[in-house]
């Protein structure tokens, strides 16, 4: 059903006429400080959250910065030793070639066994207050540990594990040296995996070097920094902060809200049901609910969406566009899924629709490699 509702959706603006946009003057408002910038278009009780550069990276006091520890961490994170296998790591479904992700509809792990979910990027995962779709994680550290047990994904218990580092003359070499103690634990495991995560930060993209243009010295500079964003991107831009009303749910420099919410992709009573953030908190608010990804690189990481439904970004403008999907339950029905209010039929036409795909395109540079400082 959701794919003929898709294929509707995404005829039904392609024949609108061409807006006419005066671009000079688009880009000088745009060349200003963000400050200066229109208002974006915002529900009642969101908070304004200006799009920006990512800042720096800030590792927690309980697990300090050391390039030592962040290549133990690379190694464990690659190291299919991690899996009851031997033949999954971390790096399996998490690649840097495919945006940090797997480029698969849902992953799969130990036996070939498929979860419900699209494996997100950890591209940038140092800034997410929450881990995982349905945000069951508060910390990497926390985080690092849950796929290594999941009988669907690595299926290993934690005691093996460590039985079988601890056995590793290298690993114990390793640890010993990062960590100081002779024995490995599962929280020096974790502690290494995370501070390696928080080193993969994306690249910056063409809108960063845009944002950055205002503030270089040097004429020729800072006019090829301005030029980044082509007339369609930038329009894009415009209409990501206005009319499209992303900024709703993707604001900040993650282009996150680090919120959760309903886009209709439930499949309540379904044969593909996910109750999302609900199976974290059981609150009945919370049916249907996951975790804002952020756009940051977003166009290496397809399939989109929680359960990779969309393998093209103009299927995932077309959803928006439609202001998601409503689902007609039974008002009866207390865990019956409400699609969030913050989702309105927005009436792009189909050069809106292209141009916003532009300004993903300039969001979206070359994957981080994970930088060890």
């Amino acid at each position: 059903m959701y794919q003929a509702v898709l294929f509707v959706i995404l005829f039904s603006c392609s024949f609108v006429a061409f807006a006419e946009v005066d671009f000079e003057a688009l880009r000088s408002t745009y060349s200003q400080a963000p400050e200066a910038w229109p208002k974006p278009e915002l529900s009642a009780g969101v908070a304004h959250r200006e799009l920006g550069l990512l800042p720096d990276v800030v590792h927690p006091s309980s697990n300090p910065f050391s390039q030592a520890k962040a290549a133990l961490g690379r190694r464990l994170f690659f190291d299919p030793k991690l899996s009851r296998s031997g033949q999954i790591a971390c790096a399996s479904c998490h690649d840097r070639d495919l945006g940090w992700a797997d480029g698969r509809t849902v992953s799969f792990g130990h036996d070939r066994l498929t979860g419900k979910r699209n494996a997100p990027s950890v591209e940038n995962a140092a800034f997410w207050q929450t881990l995982f779709w349905d945000g069951r994680a508060i910390s990497l550290e926390e985080q690092a540990l849950m796929p290594i047990q999941d009988p669907l994904e690595m299926n290993m218990t934690l005691p093996e594990l460590l039985e079988k580092l601890n056995a590793d003359p290298s690993y114990q070499s390793v640890f010993k040296a990062v960590f100081g103690t002779k024995t490995i634990s599962v929280q020096q495991v974790a502690k290494a995996l995370a501070t390696y995560q928080r080193t993969i930060v994306s690249r910056r993209s063409d809108f960063d070097y845009f944002l950055l243009a205002r503030t270089q010295s040097h004429s020729r500079i800072q006019q090829a920094y301005n030029q980044k964003l082509s007339d369609q991107a930038l329009w894009g831009l415009h209409l990501f902060r206005t009319k499209a009303r992303c900024m709703n749910c993707h604001n900040g420099p993650l282009f996150s809200d680090n919120g959760f919410h309903n886009i209709g992709l439930t499949y309540y009573k379904r044969e593909y049901e996910d109750l999302g953030r609900y199976l974290v908190t059981g609150k009945a608010s919370d049916v249907g609910k996951f975790k804002t990804p952020s756009l940051r690189g977003v166009m290496n990481s397809k399939p989109w969406m929680h359960n990779g439904l969309l393998a093209d970004m103009e299927g995932v403008m077309a959803v928006y566009n439609a202001g998601g999907f409503r689902f007609r339950g039974d008002p009866k029905d207390p865990l019956a899924p409400i699609t969030s209010p913050l989702l309105q039929p927005l009436s792009l036409t189909q050069q809106e629709q292209q141009a916003l795909v532009a300004f993903m395109d300039a969001l979206t540079p070359y994957p981080s490699a994970g930088i060890v400082h």
